[in-house]
């Protein structure tokens, strides 16, 4: 997962190098970390990742190719979709499919991939929030996403209806791992973040985007996550 994760920042970082120095929201970053700093970081995180996975088992070393080109191509899809939202949701949907392969070693069953359909919605839209911010920046530069392509209301439109499904995708989860009411309660919680998180973002202060981008988005994933522990660990 660190491996993965800081891998997918610094290939991210180191295609966008130009683009975030001219963007004024993320202009400071590069105060932060030197580019050949992040190219070693890439190396360093990716071999981690390769190297976890060989630890884990052959099915997870098999899909490691296939999990660093998720996590890298995502950051170039801006250049030529306005649906490049949706490629980082299938990265990280690739999270409880990973997760699914190290604990089972299989990937037969259909529970991670009601959960991955339910995360790439989740990511795409909240990314499609987030993306508000530099819609005029991405019109001026050519970049593609779908607030530059449909402006804010649609856009935020756009969000509500994969936020719907995501929690559609959340409950249905539930249902195919055989969770009971702890789960039931913690989707409800999650619900309602996903709810207030789109009534917030109806601002487009960019300080109110970042509390339903950064802080709401952490509330829907801790309180699954505590659903499914107190379901498994507790419960049954």
């Amino acid at each position: 997962m660190v491996g993965a994760r800081t891998a997918a920042m610094c290939f991210n970082r180191l295609a966008d190098w130009q683009i975030d120095q001219e963007n004024p929201r993320t202009m400071d970053r590069h105060r932060l970390v030197s580019r050949p700093l992040a190219m070693g970081m890439f190396a360093i995180s990716t071999l981690l990742l390769v190297l976890g996975a060989q630890q884990l088992n052959p099915l997870c070393l098999v899909l490691c190719p296939l999990a660093i080109l998720l996590i890298t191509v995502y950051s170039l899809t801006k250049r030529f979709t306005a649906y490049s939202h949706l490629f980082l949701g299938l990265a990280l949907a690739a999270a409880p499919m990973g997760a699914w392969a190290a604990v089972r070693g299989e990937l037969w069953s259909l529970p991670p991939y009601v959960l991955a359909l339910a995360v790439l919605c989740w990511v795409a839209g909240f990314d499609v929030i987030y993306a508000t911010m530099d819609m005029e920046f991405d019109r001026r530069k050519g970049l593609h996403s779908i607030p530059a392509r449909f402006g804010q209301r649609k856009a935020l439109g756009i969000a509500q209806a994969l936020h719907g499904v995501a929690a559609l995708g959340f409950a249905l989860f539930g249902w195919a791992a055989g969770l009971g009411w702890s789960y039931a309660v913690a989707w409800l919680l999650a619900a309602g973040c996903l709810v207030w998180e789109h009534r917030i973002s109806e601002s487009s202060e960019p300080n109110t985007i970042n509390r339903a981008f950064f802080q709401i988005n952490a509330v829907v994933g801790a309180v699954l996550l505590l659903g499914v522990g107190l379901e498994v660990l507790i419960f049954k």
